[in-house]
């Protein structure tokens, strides 16, 4: 090769690698994230923010994950609670994953508890995890408004630009609590029978166990049960962590000894503070189906209830096998989320593409776009609020 071949070959080399440097470099800056997260703003002039409390057990931290990835918003909080019998080890498995998403890590608005609870199925250890998750959230941050407990099993059924939107017409010291004082058979097998949860005392795991003799239902205050899954006001939440009456402390020392106290609870605290009784909108806004006659937990759904559970109008559903084929096609169809990506809102500004996640770019997260299952969840809302004004539905 001459010296002219040589100095055009080193010519024609030196761009091409310059050329191969800036798309590389164009395509690093394009797809990196904000370095610094939009301002929040709360009050009654901004879409409402929610406090998610997700909680699993051992196993369940890629259920968790997806979960988390499936409801997740700038504007919310979420505390994560792996329950004791996973290992520590799941545990910084999961706080890992979460921190490797980068919205999470900018706005740093997920958190995992690091000292678990032991939980003891049908006993009340479970409730006093969830007042745990709610003072913990209520203590490190004032701007959410509503309080939503989720089980890894879980699954939304609407986008968080959806609930935002349709709850901003919403007042936002209603509860949305399924509650009846029809307590029929669960009088005599859940309310009068004495049990004692172990995991309230004990370092390993245990079932809870029954006293020989059974107490008399209540006449100082009147008995509520229904449906565990529940989204609370803030304000009710402050009434019962923070009382200012002792009914909350009462009432909690009563469904201590009581099968599947989470069932009754928070129902028969705010159906028997004057303050809080009216503000009960009877409905979880959960889609579940339930075998018949019933078990102690719903039917797993799969891809032949996915009509149903989309025309159903409600936020939510459960429950759901680890990786079912119909958490895809929700994932697809309805929130439009990638594998391992937040699902995208108005607040995700970057491009849709197979090597870049849309989220790991964001605008104003202030400004909310619903899609269309939010029409159906607005008439549900709807429906909701009519019975709610008309008195029919209240604490009765």
């Amino acid at each position: 090769m001459g010296p002219e071949k040589r100095w055009l070959f080193t010519l024609f080399s030196s761009a091409f690698l310059s050329l191969l440097f800036l798309l590389v470099y164009s395509i690093s800056a394009f797809s990196s994230s904000k370095q610094f997260p939009s301002i929040i703003y709360h009050g009654t002039h901004y879409p409402p923010a929610f406090a998610y409390y997700i909680s699993g057990g051992r196993g369940d931290k890629d259920r968790i994950l997806r979960l988390l990835l499936a409801v997740y918003h700038p504007r919310n909080r979420y505390l994560l609670h792996l329950g004791a019998e996973a290992s520590d080890e799941e545990r910084m498995r999961l706080v890992g994953a979460v921190n490797a998403v980068p919205a999470i890590r900018s706005f740093g608005n997920v958190d995992v508890i690091g000292m678990p609870s032991r939980l003891t199925y049908m006993g009340s250890s479970n409730l006093a995890a969830v007042l745990r998750a709610a003072a913990i959230l209520l203590r490190m941050d004032a701007g959410w408004t509503w309080f939503v407990s989720l089980s890894a099993t879980d699954y939304p059924l609407i986008t968080q630009d959806d609930l935002a939107h349709v709850f901003s017409c919403v007042s936002r010291d209603l509860n949305f609590i399924d509650h009846t004082s029809e307590l029929g058979w669960k009088e005599s097998q859940r309310i009068q029978p004495i049990v004692v949860d172990p995991g309230i005392y004990l370092a390993r795991r245990s079932q809870i166990f029954h006293a020989t003799e059974k107490r008399p239902t209540p006449d100082g205050f009147k008995l509520f049960t229904g449906s565990p899954w529940v989204i609370l006001s803030r304000s009710f939440l402050e009434f019962c962590i923070l009382g200012w009456d002792n009914l909350p402390r009462t009432l909690l020392m009563y469904f201590n000894n009581v099968v599947l106290s989470e069932e009754s609870y928070f129902h028969s605290v705010i159906c028997n503070a004057p303050e809080f009784k009216n503000t009960t909108v009877n409905s979880d806004l959960r889609y579940m189906v339930w075998d018949n006659p019933p078990k102690m937990e719903p039917h797993f759904l799969n891809t032949s209830d996915y009509d149903l559970m989309v025309q159903s109008g409600v936020a939510f559903a459960r429950q759901f096998r680890r990786d079912d084929p119909v958490l895809d096609k929700v994932d697809e169809k309805i929130l439009k989320r990638g594998h391992k990506r937040a699902a995208p809102g108005a607040w995700c500004t970057g491009r849709r593409t197979w090597w870049m996640d849309p989220c790991s770019q964001w605008g104003d997260v202030n400004v909310v776009k619903p899609g269309p299952q939010a029409k159906k969840f607005e008439e549900t809302i709807k429906n909701l609020l009519d019975e709610w004004n008309s008195q029919m539905n209240q604490c009765k």
